[in-house]
């Protein structure tokens, strides 16, 4: 095992065992050692599926953090979504249109073409049907919301976030 291999074991249990500590909000002997027992066995198995694609610790840190930050911008984008459907539901004036929209990415790596998939279907309005060679075909409850599909915000936030193209 190479230093690379622990850091990127080290930092996904660190991000494992705080998620688990903010979930279960119990520090009793027990909930911890299961915590960490259970942090480690998953960041042993699936370390390079949460921090990849650099070389130094600064680099890896920097994946973790643009994603937590990801992870703001994408509750905000549930809120938004919450309220709008919400409206269109119980508002018999908002139109309802559903439809699919097929559109293509140009992210590269399985992470994030399934983190954008999972994303768009955590959204309200939206849901990830299938992706075929990087294309996307998504059921949207409105046209709007395929509309902002196409303008790529979703998309952009993941490039950045795993380092596939420019922001």
């Amino acid at each position: 095992m190479n230093s690379k291999n622990i850091v990127g074991i080290f930092l996904t249990f660190i991000v494992l065992f705080s998620f688990w500590i903010f979930l279960s909000g119990l520090l009793d002997a027990m909930h911890l050692s299961m915590g960490i027992i259970c942090s480690i066995l998953v960041a042993l198995y699936s370390h390079d599926l949460l921090i990849r694609g650099s070389d130094s610790i600064i680099g890896r840190a920097g994946i973790l953090t643009r994603f937590i930050k990801y992870g703001f911008w994408l509750l905000f984008q549930i809120f938004i979504a919450n309220i709008d459907v919400a409206r269109r539901v119980l508002d018999p004036k908002m139109p309802i249109s559903p439809g699919i929209i097929k559109f293509s990415s140009r992210l590269k790596s399985d992470v994030a073409l399934t983190t954008l998939a999972n994303s768009i279907t955590l959204t309200p309005g939206t849901m990830t049907m299938d992706i075929i060679d990087g294309d996307y075909y998504v059921h949207c409850l409105a046209t709007e919301h395929g509309e902002n599909l196409l303008k790529g915000d979703f998309e952009k936030h993941m490039e950045h976030v795993f380092g596939e193209g420019e922001r």
